[in-house]
């Protein structure tokens, strides 16, 4: 049973998707998202953790008497959705590119129905839910951040060696 069928909202970070009224909330504020990328992010989720290829994304979005460029088209809606979730490709907390094969949607996602409790062991307060994904995002960019710092280290390190090198090359002649 896809995601869509338990419930009409899907909660992952700050963001609920309500797609019974096509809303895209964050922190409980609308998100602007035209109706096209508003389909691709209610594919992404509902298909979450799985690689949802370009031609499936093709042909939830466009139908088979539909003449436009489909990879600009995917792309653009990307863009979009990406652009609604202040995700970027290169430091993603929400939507993975995998190369020559499609997209994947990462992060954790929390179907809200009501009277269902998505945990039922162990209830889970909404905002519990959201404060902990907001910090894992966090400790992700955290780290994202130290690798480039670390190959930037590296670079200045291996610039410094090398102008050594020459001085002491440079000498001996």
């Amino acid at each position: 049973m896809s995601n869509a069928d338990r419930g009409s909202v899907m909660r992952f970070g700050v963001f609920e998707l309500d797609t019974e009224s096509e809303k895209l909330l964050k922190n409980g504020l609308a998100i602007k998202l035209k109706p096209q990328p508003f389909k691709l992010l209610k594919l992404l989720v509902n298909e979450a953790g799985r690689v949802v290829t370009r031609d499936e994304i093709r042909a939830e979005l466009w139908t088979g008497d539909t003449f436009v460029d489909f990879d600009q088209g995917v792309n653009f809606a990307i863009k979009q959705v990406r652009e609604a979730l202040d995700d970027d490709s290169e430091r993603s907390l929400y939507i993975q590119t995998v190369p020559k094969r499609g997209y994947r949607f990462v992060a954790p996602v929390e179907i809200v129905t009501p009277g269902e409790n998505l945990f039922s062991v162990v209830p889970t307060d909404p905002r519990m839910h959201k404060a902990l994904w907001a910090n894992i995002a966090e400790l992700r960019l955290a780290e994202q951040r130290r690798r480039k710092q670390m190959k930037i280290a590296a670079v200045v390190v291996g610039v410094i060696l090398a102008a050594m090198a020459a001085f002491i090359i440079a000498r001996l002649l």
